[in-house]
């Protein structure tokens, strides 16, 4: 099974052009841009996933928990091959399939429908604890999550679950631009750490920081990668 398409023929370089594509009152552009960069490093160079592997077994598995504003994601999604860029322009219309959040029901390669924040890291956690139950040790399960995610408690206890058994498959990208109300700035990783997690914070538009912050060692532990990015203005 190919997981990842080296032969797409959309770069980097075009997602601004894709994006420009959605149009509408509802776009969320700054909860969009601040993922443009962990999303295209993740889907060009480390998810084991692709448009024919979307329901295999052993596939990585991506969580979108900020699904305010996807539209850095549909563009990658789109770029990636998992659906046609004429879908991009009828974003958040009645009949088309990309609303102004995820739906897996609709959108090829969409794992979650998204919707109150705080349930991603959850799923993740239930996700990563099923391959593991079913015996799947290649599959990887990966979170992303924006830093104000962190005000809501249910991320707290999926924090604390994955570290206390060891959930080395699953890993959560936090998107930090300043935006949380009660998380002390620079401190993210600290909450990670404490519970036993493998943390770094890396500058969230350096694509070689990614790159590696994703694919570092982490024996025994669950993965946190703390991206950061300008602040929400």
């Amino acid at each position: 099974m190919t997981f990842i398409d080296v032969h797409t023929a959309y770069g980097y370089d075009d997602l601004p052009r894709l994006m420009s594509l959605m149009t509408g009152d509802e776009k969320h552009g700054p909860a969009a841009t601040s993922t443009l960069d962990v999303l295209w490093v993740l889907y060009d160079r480390v998810l084991r996933v692709s448009p024919g592997a979307v329901d295999d077994v052993d596939r990585d598995r991506f969580l979108l928990s900020k699904g305010h504003g996807p539209m850095a994601y549909y563009a990658v999604l789109a770029a990636k091959g998992f659906f046609p860029e004429s879908l991009l322009a009828g974003f958040g219309a009645y009949d088309s399939p990309l609303g102004h959040h995820p739906d897996r029901v609709l959108v090829p390669g969409v794992e979650i429908s998204s919707g109150s924040l705080g349930h991603g890291l959850p799923l993740g956690v239930g996700s990563a604890l099923g391959l593991r139950a079913r015996g799947l040790s290649g599959a990887a399960v990966w979170v992303l999550i924006g830093d104000a995610e962190l005000d809501e408690g249910s991320n707290h206890e999926a924090i604390a679950y994955a570290g206390a058994v060891g959930l080395e498959r699953l890993h959560t990208v936090v998107v930090d631009n300043a935006s949380a109300s009660h998380v002390r700035p620079g401190g993210i990783a600290a909450r990670f750490e404490a519970a036993g997690w493998s943390t770094v914070t890396v500058d969230g538009r350096d694509h070689q920081a990614l790159y590696e912050a994703y694919t570092a060692p982490h024996a025994g532990r669950p993965r946190a990668v703390v991206a950061q990015v300008e602040a929400k203005v």
